[in-house]
């Protein structure tokens, strides 16, 4: 299933299914828009197939997802929307945004025309996920409130996966709501929240990234376009055996995985995740939503280690009360309920949704589907091309909080590196006058020197086959040790006995005995002032 080749039938009797479902009906519209009669549902079949062909070999020719300038992507043809052909049939539409982890596109399926999401991803990238992201949309298909992945595959130098195209997610409407949802919404949205989570542990899964980017709502006009639907599974990870039901046993010491302003306590602690982890991780987007922010948003460290750390000890002084102080006390007593859940204990996922639903006949409310973001643009509702924000299903905002303040940084260090680039070019500009100074002044001691002392290190050097005055790289120790033995070798020269550091050779170059001989050279091996 990790090459398209196996993915693609797969793929095929995905899509036929979903036109098997439509009928006849879906077919004969199909057909009167393309000014034909309509057909039976084997001949509708055959021309699936004849489609599918057609695309299959529209994707051989120079059609692919080319690298542009500006590090997006580009069609082949020049055109704004792309065109191509991926996956056999799914045409590549507008790019949506980039993130952390690649490039997303909105597109189209050419066998029904349905809207679908298209995501790239380098194949050579450091942590690859669409792949297990893929397998995981397999096990969880059917589960209502959870997109359906229709192909996964390799196009030239990209992982590509394919799914449903869904609108905002919470946290865009967080930001077009002013970052701030009210108690009715919150309740709501919590309610379908714990719903959808309960449906991936019943499935043997645990979510281990519970933010709100990774919750989105349907498109605009859909069915049921104000429903929670739950994306981008790349950390799941089973938590028990699918058939014995035995549960992972409880380990310590183990990485960070999740977002640190959402991950539990236990989670920062170190320890393995379960059913406990997403439950609480939940509970701290629920406070996210009703106060705007956390106590443990903006904390400062010199690095990422001591920053969740500091993150975690918050989270671990915060008293609940604190956290609920002005707002109802069930979604404090949420919080402490998942907080006491033992490692393998199952959550009571009625009971909490009860309790937060309780929330509504406190304040006379009624769940009927209303949303804060259903009064945007004066009862419009959201629409991307006012409040300009796109779905990346996933893959984390094109422009994260506090971009800016990376690009100062980013520009910071790159004038740092250019000045330790300029320090470090005057350090060998300095060396090099060093060793030239170093050979002239060896040059000029040789004049000083008796006769059979210079001919004698002359004679020994020719004879080995090394120059009498080796030019040696930068740094080595001849030239730095010259400029320390620098008066050593006057009072050498002047004939006055050598007393102090470290041993020299004599005249006849004798080897000392705490010293080795190289014989590659026809020196000591520890280079000395005079050689």
């Amino acid at each position: 299933m990790s090459r398209s080749a196996n993915v693609q039938p797969q793929a095929t009797a995905a899509a036929a299914a979903v036109i098997n479902q439509t009928g006849n009906q879906q077919y004969q519209q199909v057909q009167q828009q393309q000014g034909s009669q309509p057909q039976s549902r084997v001949h509708m079949q055959q021309m699936q197939h004849q489609e599918q062909k057609q695309a299959q070999k529209a994707s051989k020719g120079t059609n692919g997802v080319q690298q542009g300038s500006n590090g997006g992507y580009s069609s082949s043809n020049g055109s704004n929307n792309g065109g191509q052909v991926v996956g056999l049939h799914y045409k590549i539409g507008k790019k949506i945004g980039e993130g952390s982890f690649g490039v997303i596109f909105e597109g189209t399926n050419l066998i029904n025309g349905i809207p679908v999401a298209i995501k790239f991803e380098p194949r050579k990238t450091e942590a690859p996920q669409l792949r297990d992201e893929y397998r995981t949309y397999m096990h969880l298909i059917g589960i209502k409130g959870i997109p359906t992945a229709y192909y996964f595959g390799q196009e030239g130098l990209h992982n590509i996966l394919v799914i449903d195209l869904l609108g905002p997610s919470l946290e865009d409407l967080f930001d077009w709501c002013g970052r701030k949802f009210s108690v009715k919404t919150v309740v709501q949205v919590s309610v379908q929240m714990i719903t959808l989570i309960q449906r991936v542990h019943e499935h043997d899964l645990i979510y281990r990234d519970i933010k709100p980017d990774n919750f989105l709502i349907d498109r605009r006009g859909m069915p049921d376009e104000n429903k929670v639907h739950m994306v981008d599974f790349g950390m799941a990870k089973r938590y028990r055996d699918a058939r014995t039901k035995k549960h992972i046993p409880y380990r310590e010491k183990k990485s960070l995985s999740g977002t640190a302003r959402y991950m539990s306590v236990n989670t920062h602690l170190g320890r393995e995740q379960s059913r406990r982890d997403d439950m609480e991780a939940l509970g701290h987007v629920f406070f996210y939503f009703l106060r705007g922010h956390l106590p443990w948003q903006g904390l400062k460290a010199p690095t990422n280690k001591q920053k969740y750390e500091k993150i975690g000890e918050k989270k671990r002084t915060t008293p609940i009360s604190d956290l609920c102080q002005g707002l109802p006390p069930q979604f404090g007593e949420y919080l402490r309920r998942v907080r006491n859940l033992q490692f393998e204990e199952e959550p009571d996922y009625d009971g909490y949704r009860n309790l937060i639903s309780s929330v509504l006949d406190d304040i006379g409310a009624t769940a009927d589907g209303h949303y804060d973001w259903m009064d945007l643009n004066g009862g419009r509702g959201w629409d991307y091309s006012i409040n300009k924000k796109p779905n990346l299903h996933g893959y984390g905002h094109p422009n994260p909080p506090h971009h800016h303040q990376r690009r100062a940084r980013t520009s910071q260090q790159y004038y740092q590196r250019h000045h330790s680039h300029q320090a470090l070019a005057q350090q060998q500009q300095q060396q090099q006058q060093q060793q030239q100074s170093h050979q002239q002044n060896l040059q000029q001691a040789q004049f000083h020197q008796p006769a059979g002392q210079y001919h004698h290190h002359t004679a020994a050097a020719q004879a080995d086959g090394n120059r009498p005055l080796p030019n040696l790289p930068d740094g080595n120790r001849p030239a730095a040790r010259y400029q320390q033995r620098q008066p050593q070798q006057q009072d050498q020269l002047q004939g006055q006995p050598q007393t102090t550091g470290d041993p020299v050779c004599t005249s006849q170059h004798q080897k000392p005995d705490n010293l080795s001989a190289d014989s590659s050279r026809g020196f000591c091996s520890k280079f000395f002032a005079c050689c």
